[in-house]
């Protein structure tokens, strides 16, 4: 699933060809994605302008000048294509390798008073679209009990500290439990702790003082999370499955990676040449180095 820099990616490459637009006309080419489109949704969209485009975890957020936001998802295989007024989409450089698009599973396609189209496909249909008062996005289905932003000024070590005091759960579990901190996924847990040299089965609460006070750990994690975040964006994402920006080119932060996907090679610390090891935490792979990462 397209984590929180690749979702990021793709609301700045959807920015230009939809903020300030009006939807002149909307093809819904079927009912449902994941869920069911919303009720009459062509209609509620067409002749509406985006006043603005966000992101909320791994959620985009089109807010419309009727009050109303359109929420979308990418799920697993979900891209957005952007195509100016007769012209295919542009290639902003070049990328480790592309994924074909076929046209069978362009499933809603935004035609602007622009000239531009944007088209969503999505092969496996796992994403969604949805539309809700923007007034009561934070308590709708979507975002009730979502956790804190890790690229938002809510994220520091001493809320990590207070989030996780406490808690036996292991650090990486913590990480990704959404309800604390909303849009981190396992490749950018896996990066930050390396690089904060936190052992992934450490217990979360470790981070933190037995009064709630963060330790010198929590306020390194918490800087090194924006950090892989921050560079990852600056990147373009990652080149995983079938991830693709806006524009349909992939990312290329895969190789920057420092110990993901890395089982069995040499750790890249200098000084280290330790082999990155693979456990399996709550069914995903994590990628840690012993050496760099001790479990104290």
């Amino acid at each position: 699933m397209p984590e929180l820099p690749e979702v990021e990616t793709v609301r700045r490459g959807l920015e230009p060809a939809m903020l300030g637009q009006v939807f002149a006309r909307v093809e819904q080419n079927r009912p449902d994605l994941r869920f069911p489109l919303p009720e009459n949704f062509v209609a509620r969209l067409t002749g509406r302008r985006i006043e603005a485009l966000s992101r909320r975890a791994k959620y985009l957020i089109a807010d419309l000048d009727d009050g109303q936001a359109l929420i979308m998802h990418l799920g697993m295989s979900g891209r957005f294509v952007v195509e100016a007024a007769g012209a295919p989409p542009t290639e902003p450089g070049a990328y480790y390798n592309e994924i074909g698009r076929h046209v069978v599973h362009d499933h809603v396609v935004f035609h602007f008073a622009s000239g531009a189209r944007v088209t969503y496909n999505d092969v496996r249909r796992f994403g969604f679209m949805d539309l809700a008062p923007r007034a009561e996005l934070a308590r709708s289905r979507h975002f009730d009990g979502m956790g804190i932003e890790p690229l938002g000024n809510e994220l520091s070590g001493e809320t990590l500290a207070r989030l996780f005091a406490g808690k036996s759960a292991p650090l990486k579990a913590a990480l990704l439990d959404q309800r604390l901190v909303a849009g981190l996924g396992n490749i950018y847990v896996c990066e930050a702790l390396f690089r904060a040299g936190l052992h992934p089965q450490a217990g979360a609460g470790s981070i933190a003082t037995p009064t709630g006070r963060p330790r010198e750990a929590a306020h390194r994690l918490a800087r090194i999370i924006r950090e892989v975040l921050e560079e990852a964006i600056v990147s373009g994402g990652s080149t995983l499955r079938d991830f693709a920006h806006a524009d349909g080119s992939l990312g290329y932060f895969q190789h920057r990676f420092r110990v993901y996907d890395r089982e069995g090679e040499a750790c890249v610390a200098p000084g280290c040449g330790a082999a990155v090891k693979r456990l399996v935490q709550s069914g995903r792979s994590t990628f840690y180095c012993e050496a760099c990462q001790p479990r104290r």
